[in-house]
């Protein structure tokens, strides 16, 4: 069950932020939070792969405050999120012996983070007179806080 919820959580950051979910998993997995060693997601847990979704994840971050940056909702961005979600939940899945319950559960929560992101965030927006970039950063933390929460809840 801790699992399947991990996979839901991990899915909903990559509904919030792409690239943050495998920022998380990788590092998690570098450290050791992630059993993966030895299954097809071993090279989550290399010496430079977390550094590079987190420099993906930073690429992201920025590339978010553009004004040429489509919504999240439009089906390049959202497919994203859910192939991103995927993925991440079955390396989470993978660690607990549980691929397909993680890879389904990694989907799931990336179509949830996608849309309860973005009326969070189209709502707060509006309550804060507009100020968007505040909001971006607060859910910048949120993803980020809730990839590790997730990860390492099975630590």
């Amino acid at each position: 069950m801790l699992i399947a919820i991990a996979a839901l959580v991990v899915g909903f950051v990559a509904g919030l932020r792409t690239m943050t979910a495998p920022a998380a998993v990788s590092w998690g997995a570098h450290l050791g939070w992630l059993p993966v060693g030895g299954t097809w997601a071993g090279f989550m847990g290399a010496a430079v792969t977390p550094y590079i979704f987190t420099l993906l994840a930073l690429l992201e971050y920025v590339a978010d405050q553009l004004p040429s940056t489509p919504s999240r909702k439009v089906p390049m961005q959202f497919g994203a999120r859910i192939v991103s979600g995927a993925f991440c939940g079955a390396v989470v899945g993978t660690a607990g012996g549980a691929l397909v319950v993680g890879l389904i559960a990694g989907a799931v929560g990336a179509v949830v983070g996608t849309l309860l992101g973005y009326e969070a965030r189209i709502r707060l927006v509006k309550a804060t007179g507009g100020r968007d970039l505040p909001i971006a950063l607060l859910e910048d933390a949120v993803a980020i806080v809730l990839g590790f929460v997730a990860v390492g809840a099975l630590a």
